[in-house]
């Protein structure tokens, strides 16, 4: 009997353990904003046993808006007509829960809306393209509240238009407006009511902010047309800025602050930088164009830097100094994860998903399979071991378990 309840202890303890190494992914870029998820355990045998489609379904919208996943739900943003429609799908199955729509573009600019939809505590909050930010309930999809960043705090697109996901944190949502006075503002996350306006009078990125707290600061770090800067969280005053310009102003990458520094990179030829945060405002460590990424993300991962980079690489880099590790073709305009010790990463122009060490040591590929095909620009996703990928017409979801 003591060995028999030995085991069943051990076995619910392992239960408990691989929960705990699984989670959502409630925002953009992940449960921790960063591009990493926590799952371990995951199939890195696509040889043998390649990842098997659980679901799929058809998407309306021809664009690139990113899902993300709570509560046992996938949420999307589509488009039909001249609507955007948020869709919340169970992640088991597909099937869809409930749809909740409002007019926005009624003709497509690189697709309809890209932000992607980011669940809070039983809330989930939508950008449109046209810059209205929506709170709905989750649970059922009904709107609690709305706020139009144009109407109401003088909001100007950029060219592309609004393309932010928001950023959830505490009590709040932040995102950058582009208002010609004070271009960033923080409402209440449940009420919608302005806490405060800040930055500066920039033109709007299109990347969301990052928290940070840099010498000792607690502040947002945000994307503009021109530039990077730094907000402060408690009231939005500006506190430094970085000339980062390109000939489109398309600051879409998200910035990897590590301690007091920030790493930044754009398309067009302008390539990355790392920016030492100081006392007397930002000082340029380095710069190269071995890493420009056009509108992916990079992740900073065990003391490097992996990311997509134009014209269709994928590179691991040192941050210190900017020295790259490796650099290999074959990604162009794909978006990446790491989990578990290994990279998903799509290419965008073919589709193939590409799974690979996430290794300093050398690029070394461990499986390579085309869920959808097609142009994928959309970064993958990964929750409780399903990895969701979508291209302009579908969307599916892998069992990487």
């Amino acid at each position: 009997m003591r060995q028999i309840l030995t085991a069943v202890a051990a076995l619910a303890l392992l239960g408990s353990m691989t929960a705990a190494h699984a989670a959502d992914w409630p925002n953009f870029f992940g449960p921790t904003r960063n591009g990493l998820a926590p799952d371990t355990g995951l199939n890195k045998d696509w040889a043998t046993r390649p990842p098997r489609e659980l679901w799929r379904v058809t998407l309306s919208d021809g664009g690139y808006a990113g899902p993300s996943v709570a509560d046992g739900k996938v949420f999307i943003v589509d488009h039909q007509g001249a609507n955007d429609i948020v869709r919340a799908l169970r992640l088991e199955t597909g099937e869809q829960v409930w749809e909740f729509a409002y007019p926005d573009l009624t003709e497509a600019n690189f697709g309809f809306t890209e932000a992607t939809p980011v669940y809070a505590e039983g809330l989930l909050y939508v950008c449109s393209r046209l810059g209205t930010i929506r709170c709905l309930n989750a649970a059922d999809g009904s709107q609690l509240w709305s706020r139009s960043m144009t109407k109401e705090f003088g909001a100007r697109a950029p060219g592309w238009l609004f393309a932010e996901s928001v950023l959830v944190d505490g009590d709040r949502v932040v995102i950058c407006t582009g208002a010609a006075d004070r271009n960033v503002i923080a409402l209440d996350r449940k009420t919608g009511e302005l806490i405060w306006r800040g930055g500066n009078g920039d033109m709007p990125g299109y990347a969301t902010a990052v928290p940070a707290e840099i010498l000792g600061v607690k502040q947002y770090v945000i994307c503009t047309g021109p530039g990077i800067i730094g907000v402060r969280a408690d009231d939005g005053g500006l506190l430094w800025s970085i000339p980062w310009r390109n000939q489109a102003e398309v600051n879409a990458s998200l910035p990897i602050v590590i301690g007091n520094s920030v790493f930044i990179t754009s398309g067009y030829g302008i390539g990355c930088a790392m920016y030492d945060i100081t006392e007397n405002g930002p000082v340029q460590r380095w710069r190269n164009r071995d890493i420009s990424a056009h509108f992916s993300s990079p992740i900073y991962y065990n003391g490097y830097i992996y990311s997509n980079s134009d014209p269709g690489n994928l590179v691991c880099m040192a941050p210190e100094n900017g020295a790259v590790a490796w650099k290999q073709g074959g990604f162009e305009k794909g978006g990446l994860l790491i989990a578990d010790g290994v990279i998903p990463a799509l290419s965008g122009n073919t589709g193939e998903l590409i799974m690979a060490k996430a290794d300093p040591a050398g690029y070394e590929e461990l499986g390579r399979i085309t869920p959808l095909g097609g142009q994928s620009w959309t970064a993958p996703i990964l929750a409780d071991g399903r990895l969701i990928v979508r291209n302009t017409a579908a969307m599916t979801c892998l069992d990487l378990r």
